[in-house]
């Protein structure tokens, strides 16, 4: 039918064919038959001519020498004119040469069918915007709830490090020291910390951090600063954040803990850390040297120290805590389940950044100022210029990779020197603020590198390339 012509009904009939016939047949009996019998404005050509009468559609099945179907005919006239016609079509008695039977099964009302089409679909489109507008309301109200929880307590990796639920998703993560810290934070508000559980970083850690941005959120002593160093030699840190000095990052309240954060996710955070008035070790003298005075609201270093410590009450003081070994009793947290750690790398590992790891032997005592045995045979013109770099590098993340005569090729952050390495043409000795490791070693082989040097070494097997550590040259903190 034309597209100008609007269907008001359908006509649908059956018939019955005593002989083999097709649709052309059935087609060329109905407008045959029907011609002139209702007159000339009711033949069926004319009303197709003018949109009354649309396409005639015709279904045959034969079984032996009977043929069977259906007429589908669209009309735009009147319900009497269809009506007329349908009757006309039931007048037909043959087919060609054999006998048929023509029956109306039915006029349809095509636009009562769309009325209920259209009702139907007022109904659903009703009923998904009173469900749509609900669901909006709970979710709202579920955002409000959700936004009041603190955060829950998990645990990532084959190494079982404390976390929060929100590491596996979010953009930046908090890496702390111990599970107290991750609770802590999991209190105020912040459920993407993760807890990198002792000083020698699990391999857990670094793949989650890859492609993402990283907080090292860490105590304000000396076991923080080394534990950043270590950190900064196997993951890269955008931002560094330190507790208070002297203080851990779970003895801070929530308040303390969000004042510290508030702008850790913003790019204008510096990314080294927190300058401090002294060196640490300088600063624990200076404690020690002030321990009688009184404006410290505790009374002086001599009163706490019968509270139990460097007032930490009920924990003992750091001589009687066994490296580390009461701080489980708070839930597992702070460095509890890092004890073993400590206790088998000894104190005396924190006592400075030239310490040797776990993993490598024990040295011999080196003078100050003096090479050790195993760099006595170094050059000596290259060990001066170690001595000359090492105030330009000391606490402050960075390394710097020389040429073979001495001259400063590059400057750069700790967390970049592997993938800097490979632009440093001719470079020959790398200086590092940091911990040399077995991947940085392979890095620097790579490169053309043939001398490294850094605070200490962890897990460095041996090879070509000369790696000491800065006790090694003669340098003492």
């Amino acid at each position: 039918m034309p597209s100008t012509g609007i269907v008001k009904y359908h006509v649908k009939l059956k018939f019955e064919v005593d002989g083999l016939v097709e649709k052309a047949d059935i087609i060329g009996a109905i407008f045959g038959q029907t011609e002139g019998l209702l007159g000339p404005e009711m033949n069926l050509n004319e009303l197709q001519k003018v949109s009354k009468v649309g396409r005639i559609e015709v279904n045959v099945e034969t079984k032996g020498n009977v043929a069977k179907g259906d007429a589908l005919i669209p009309m735009s006239t009147d319900i009497s004119t269809a009506a007329l016609i349908a009757a006309a079509i039931e007048s037909i008695d043959k087919v060609g040469p054999f006998q048929a039977k023509f029956q109306l099964m039915g006029i349809d009302d095509i636009r009562a069918i769309k009325k209920k089409v259209i009702v139907d679909r007022a109904k659903k489109i009703v009923q998904d915007w009173a469900t749509k507008t609900i669901s909006e309301g709970e979710e709202m109200l579920k955002d409000v709830y959700d936004a009041s929880k603190p955060g829950k307590l998990t645990s990532y990796g084959k190494a079982q490090l404390a976390c929060g639920t929100g590491v596996f998703d979010a953009e930046w993560i908090i890496l702390v020291e111990g599970r107290a810290d991750v609770i802590n934070l999991l209190r105020a508000g912040y459920d993407n910390a993760i807890a990198i559980e002792g000083a020698k970083i699990d391999e857990t850690v670094v793949k989650l951090t890859e492609g993402k941005k990283v907080i090292a959120f860490l105590d304000g002593d000396r076991a923080g600063d080394l534990i950043l160093k270590e950190l900064a030699g196997v993951v890269k840190i955008d931002k560094v954040l330190r507790a208070p000095p002297g203080r851990e990052v779970e003895e801070c309240t929530p308040l303390e803990v969000a004042e510290i954060l508030k702008d850790a996710y913003s790019t204008d955070v510096a990314t080294r850390p927190q300058q401090q008035e002294f060196p640490p070790v300088q600063q624990e003298e200076r404690r020690h040297e002030r321990r009688d005075r009184d404006d410290r609201g505790g009374g002086g270093y001599r009163d706490r120290r019968d509270r139990g410590g460097y007032g930490r009450r009920d924990r003992g003081g750091y001589r009687d805590r066994g490296g580390y070994r009461d701080r489980d009793d708070r839930g597992g947290g702070g460095y509890g389940g890092r004890r073993d750690d400590y206790q088998d790398r000894g104190r005396e590992e924190y006592s400075s950044p030239a310490a040797s790891a776990q993993e490598e032997p024990a040295q011999a005592p080196v003078t100050p100022g003096q090479p050790s045995a195993l760099a006595a045979n170094d050059a000596p013109e290259l060990l001066t210029a170690i001595r000359d770099v090492y105030p330009q590098i000391n606490e402050t993340l960075e390394a710097v990779i020389l040429d073979g005569s001495m001259k400063q090729l590059l400057k750069v952050p700790v967390s970049e020197v592997i993938k800097r390495l490979d632009s440093a043409e001719g470079a020959k000795y790398l200086v590092i603020d940091g911990i040399v490791t077995q991947r940085l070693v392979e890095a620097a082989d790579k490169a053309g590198i043939e001398y490294v040097v850094g605070h200490r070494t962890t897990g460095v097997k041996p090879s070509d390339i000369k790696v000491r550590t800065f006790g090694d040259v003669g340098i003492t903190n």
